[in-house]
């Protein structure tokens, strides 16, 4: 990364999410100056909480369906960069409740550009959607950004509609600003410091806490696996990229692992048991479950081309890495010092 982002304003939506806590992590390494607007953690322990403390940020507990919050909170930071990643990001919590994760994912969203356009400080906005937002007919090849958006479910659903959302809003009110609004999408991430509810690695280490076969839903579903510093490197990338020169970048780009890192559920969860080393097994979970694609695979050709960005941690890279951070979580480790260190890590790769 460049110096670019020191001192460089930087607001950072979700922040107190798996995601969003590792994103500021770097962006505290690059001595930005960030701000961060959030619900509390989601979870006991976050990855929030446990790489504090964040002694430089401007910390906001602010619910972004709160229009007049949102816009307060946006003015008080005055920011020049904006990620967005605030979100109900859970596919199966969306099925049990749709209206929350609608209201928070496009009323969220929209709340959040509303104030936006009317702060002149910001030049870059990048929204944070998933890969899950085109429309899926199983045709067994990666997407890329030009197939169409759709979302057969309600997660997918309501982050194809921010997609919508976003590039209504770019057309009405961002058209002829020096300023970009660019959406981001990516595969199943992976890191240390996740324990959400319903996702693979989590479920995998609290099966080893409880000493317990873990259950899965859909073994023989394949995903495209990446590390989550793969993509945080191609947002940072894009958003400097839209601030500097942004004649001719993409608004829309897939930042999704080389096609080698399609495995399987059951495939990832046998592979990350044995890194992890403590004899994970895996069974069916019986019964009907809802509806998810059955093979989801990007292209990241255009990001390729554009930014030059390209993943740097292959499958066998990302399970260790990921490993390695829990086994130093379980021991008692300095967790922040640890995840810093595997940034410097990531950026050594590319030197």
């Amino acid at each position: 990364m460049t110096d670019f982002w020191r001192g460089r304003r930087v607001l950072v939506t979700g922040h107190t999410g798996f995601k969003g806590a590792w994103l500021c992590l770097w962006l505290d390494r690059l001595a930005a100056k960030v701000s961060g607007l959030a619900l509390p953690p989601a979870t006991d322990p976050s990855l929030y909480q446990v790489v504090g403390p964040w002694r430089g940020q401007d910390h906001r507990i602010v619910d972004l369906r709160d229009v007049s919050l949102t816009a307060a909170a946006l003015k008080a930071a005055s920011p020049e960069i904006v990620f967005h990643l605030a979100a109900q990001s859970l596919v199966r919590a969306a099925y049990r409740d749709p209206l929350d994760t609608y209201a928070t994912n496009l009323m969220g969203t929209l709340n959040l550009l509303d104030a936006v356009r009317r702060m002149p400080s910001v030049r870059v906005v990048i929204v944070v959607t998933t890969d899950k937002v085109y429309e899926n007919l199983e045709a067994g090849r990666p997407f890329t950004e030009d197939d169409r958006i759709g979302g057969g479910d309600p997660y997918s659903n309501s982050k194809a509609c921010v997609e919508l959302a976003v590039a209504a809003f770019r057309a009405t009110f961002f058209a002829g600003r020096d300023s970009a609004v660019a959406c981001v999408r990516a595969g199943n991430v992976l890191g240390g410091g996740d324990w959400a509810a319903d996702r693979l690695v989590p479920d995998l280490i609290r099966a080893a806490e409880a000493k317990r076969t873990v259950r899965l839903r859909y073994p023989d579903s394949i995903r495209p696996w990446q590390h989550v510093l793969d993509p945080l490197r191609g947002y940072l990338m894009l958003a400097e990229r839209l601030a500097t020169s942004a004649e001719g970048c993409p608004l829309a780009l897939n930042f999704g692992p080389d096609s080698a890192a399609t495995l399987s559920v059951a495939q990832l969860a046998e592979c990350f048991a044995a890194a992890f080393g403590a004899g994970i097994g895996w069974e069916r979970e019986p019964g009907d479950h809802p509806k998810e694609a059955q093979t989801l695979v990007l292209d990241s050709g255009l990001a390729q081309r554009s930014l030059g960005w390209r993943p740097r941690l292959d499958t066998d890279a990302t399970i260790a890495w990921t490993a390695d951070w829990y086994r130093h979580w379980r021991t008692g480790g300095n967790m922040r010092s640890f995840s810093l260190d595997q940034i410097a890590r990531y950026e050594a790769l590319g030197r």
